[in-house]
């Protein structure tokens, strides 16, 4: 994995070369892992003319959730408690010779972004921009295949949730229970906070648990991921408690399902981003759902649960091949409940089968 790491960096310094700077300070967490396999807590990485430096205030762990640091970087560990590391890499840069570095300044505060001009008075601070995270977009087989057993786990984790007795369980024993789970398959941690809605929560973007217990006859939603090796997918699906679904439950549920049918379908490189949104959006809003939709139908994973490129009527560019998203659309109905199905899928071309669905846990509204 050494040589891909040095690759990305390599087609970083490319990209610096070409608009005028010597050198990059990447200060962002998830970028400094794509592009050295590791990131220790306020780690900064100096992409340098000749050599990348890794800045660290303590000793990598090694521990699978921080990653390691490939072998070809040099790892300078400051003495301790000697301040920022993306300072310090700034004043090194300096040091160097380095007469133009470009930094993150989405990443930066103002307060850091001055430190960095105050230790390096002659080199100049251009602006990185999102140069990393474009590179990140598409992943490589390594990076799905990461993506794949994060799926995996969620999957086997929500599966076993569902053969336990869930009547009078409160939503937020089973959001916690969900992130035991995630952990005993293997998983560093839950990707993002686990939600867990019952009853007129269900449906609801973004619920965090409560207290109310789950009760016979609810609709039941759950959004959770699984987080390995610093990869993240993301699953959501939603059941009926305990008896046969209601008539509006079941007509709901089928339309939320054709939305997110229609919008996983549309998936091809090439596919303009918002009309994949479109896809969802346009059957929820026929059926008389137009407010109170989500802004975005989807969105990119990978290092962060929440990536480039994002699915909405406003998004701009297409999809390309290898790009991993989600397709999540969803209805709340306030003060009876919702529906909400989430899938992580590979963006593929048709010669290739088409998407690849990486969650795969039924799509069936089950009454538990």
């Amino acid at each position: 994995m050494s040589e891909v790491y040095a690759t990305r960096r390599t087609r970083l310094r490319d990209r610096c070369l070409s608009t005028g700077s010597t050198a990059a300070l990447v200060s962002r967490p998830a970028n400094v892992r794509y592009l050295t396999g590791a990131a220790p807590a306020g780690a900064a990485l100096l992409v340098g003319p000749e050599e990348d430096t890794l800045l660290c205030a303590s000793p990598p762990s090694g521990e699978p959730a921080e990653g390691r640091p490939d072998e070809l970087l040099r790892l300078m560990v400051l003495p301790a408690p000697d301040g920022d590391p993306a300072v310090a890499a700034a004043d090194l840069a300096a040091a160097s010779g380095v007469d133009s570095l470009a930094v993150e300044e989405h990443h930066l505060t103002v307060a850091r972004h001055r430190a960095l001009a105050s230790v390096a008075p002659g080199t100049a601070l251009a602006d990185l921009g999102t140069a990393v995270e474009q590179l990140r977009l598409v992943k490589d087989e390594e990076e799905i295949a990461c993506l794949r057993i994060a799926a995996e786990i969620a999957d086997q984790a929500l599966g076993e949730l569902l053969e336990s007795i869930l009547v009078g369980r409160t939503e937020r024993h089973l959001a916690l229970e969900l992130e035991r789970r995630l952990v005993d398959h293997g998983a560093d941690g839950p990707a993002f906070p686990t939600s867990v809605a019952t009853g007129p929560n269900a449906g609801r973007i973004g619920h965090g648990p409560s207290d109310r217990r789950v009760e016979e006859g609810d609709l039941l939603s759950v959004c959770m991921g699984a987080n390995y090796r610093g990869y993240r997918c993301e699953i959501g699906r939603t059941f009926v408690i305990g008896t046969t679904p209601a008539d509006w439950q079941i007509e709901l549920y089928d339309l939320v399902f054709a939305a997110q049918r229609a919008a996983r379908e549309s998936l091809a490189p090439g596919t303009e981003c918002r009309h994949v949104d479109l896809a969802a959006r346009q059957l929820l809003a026929a059926a008389g759902h137009e407010e109170g939709l989500a802004p975005v139908t989807g969105h990119g994973v990978g290092l962060e649960i929440d990536e480039d490129p994002q699915l909405s009527p406003s998004a701009m560019g297409k999809l390309d091949a290898c790009v991993p998203v989600t397709v999540e659309p969803g209805v709340h109905l306030p003060g009876r409940g919702g529906v909400r199905i989430a899938d992580t899928l590979v963006v593929r071309p048709e010669a290739d089968g088409g998407p690849e669905l990486l969650t795969i846990t039924t799509k069936e509204l089950l009454a538990l």
